[in-house]
């Protein structure tokens, strides 16, 4: 295994360990181990992150599959797999992203700012996916982008750390958006399989029952979590790329299977979601290193995905360098809690990883050069970084 670049993101402030820790009711989790009994103690926790539980319960016929728990939640995993399936992903969709990525290529002319392509290349694949296809996708995408304008939070203090104005601002800038979204994107879309069934997401709902309200909660979190989220993983997967010739060269001649396991490692390294947050229900033995912890209902838990991404127990010496085709310890995915873990881990991995590797490839075919390095920034929706302004030069 050869020592690869080191890390490019930390969060200023945040702590590397003690590797489990408790301060009040919050536990806060660094070991990979640790984190993987908590996430996949089935029924124990609840989801707790993207602000789950400050969402009113009551209104919806189906709660959304990203807030929901136990078997609800089980059920709908297992209906909705189909469409993540690694075998369907490349039959159905892979021809579709190389015309995508090629074609948004071209359009962009010798300066790309790869963020922007990069939004408008994940939204219109996973449009396709869902079934948001009635609407221009560039239009959907500045839509999709405007759900992240809101005030901070820490999900770990009371009222999530918000005062009364704050609440006030959320409510008026999600609202809006979520309004113009229904209106333009998702509404046409649902119209048009209720008329004509489709094989996609949006079609599996209208046939499970589902409202239109409960639809658009479900694209709003298909549009906010995979989307966007991959869309900084582009960027980043780019950023490690352009600035490791031999990587880069090793990348270009690989097949699919090497390539994808670059891209795994880059994002164990440099994950896109840095927190992880669940609630305890029923009591909770953890053990790391020997020595137990008792996780008591009600207790929160944050498990710090970079720290635990990084653990030398689960992911082997050098940590903190990117190493393709390191060992890691049994039971632990190459992209480490990347994708999450247990019951709520991300079943949009294959789906992640396929679209980026077919944009990186043609990307780095026409041989770009770095004309600005992007802005690093942070948000707390989705608790990880965001990159913006990073402008390319390609030869064509």
């Amino acid at each position: 295994m050869s020592r690869g670049a080191p890390r490019k993101v930390e969060r200023p402030g945040e702590p590397d360990g003690p590797r489990v820790e408790r301060t009040d009711r919050v536990w806060r989790i660094r070991s990979l181990a640790a984190a993987q009994q908590v996430l996949r103690a089935r029924h124990a926790t609840t989801q707790a992150g993207f602000t789950a539980e400050a969402i009113p319960k009551g209104y919806l016929k189906h709660h959304p599959i990203l807030m929901s728990d136990g078997p609800l939640h089980d059920e709908q995993r297992r209906k909705v797999a189909r469409f993540f399936a690694p075998a369907v992903v490349a039959k159905r969709y892979e021809t579709r992203m190389e015309e995508c990525a090629e074609r948004l290529l071209d359009e962009a002319g010798p300066e790309i700012t790869l963020d922007e392509l990069a939004l408008h290349y994940t939204v219109e694949v996973t449009a396709e996916v869902v079934g948001l296809t009635a609407s221009p996708p560039k239009k959907m995408a500045a839509r999709l982008v405007t759900f992240f304008n809101q005030p901070p939070f820490d999900i770990t203090k009371p009222g999530l750390g918000r005062t009364n104005r704050q609440w006030m601002q959320a409510a008026f800038n999600g609202l809006a958006p979520i309004l113009k979204f229904h209106v333009l994107d998702a509404r046409p879309a649902i119209r048009t399989r209720r008329k004509a069934p489709q094989d996609d997401i949006i079609s599996h709902l209208i046939a499970e029952g589902y409202t239109d309200l409960d639809i658009l909660v479900e694209c709003v979190t298909y549009g906010t979590a995979g989307m966007v989220t991959t869309r900084e993983f582009i960027c980043m997967a780019a950023l490690h790329l352009l600035g490791d010739d031999a990587l880069r060269e090793r990348y270009l001649v690989a097949g699919q299977r090497e390539r994808h396991a670059i891209l795994a490692e880059i994002i164990r390294l440099e994950p896109v979601v840095g927190h992880l947050y669940r609630r305890v229900q029923e009591a909770i033995e953890v053990t790391d290193r020997g020595e137990s912890h008792t996780l008591e209902p009600g207790d929160l838990v944050d498990v710090f995905v970079r720290p635990a991404n990084a653990d030398p127990d689960a992911v082997g010496e050098d940590p903190l360098h990117l190493c393709p085709g390191r060992d890691t310890a049994s039971g632990v995915n190459e992209t480490g809690l990347a994708f999450g873990d247990g019951a709520h881990k991300c079943p949009g991995q294959p789906l992640a990883i396929l679209e980026s590797d077919v944009l990186l490839l043609r990307l780095l075919r026409r041989r770009p050069r770095i004309v600005r390095t992007p802005e690093l920034g942070w948000d707390d929706l989705i608790a990880g970084y965001w990159l913006r302004g990073f402008v390319l030069h390609q030869d064509g």
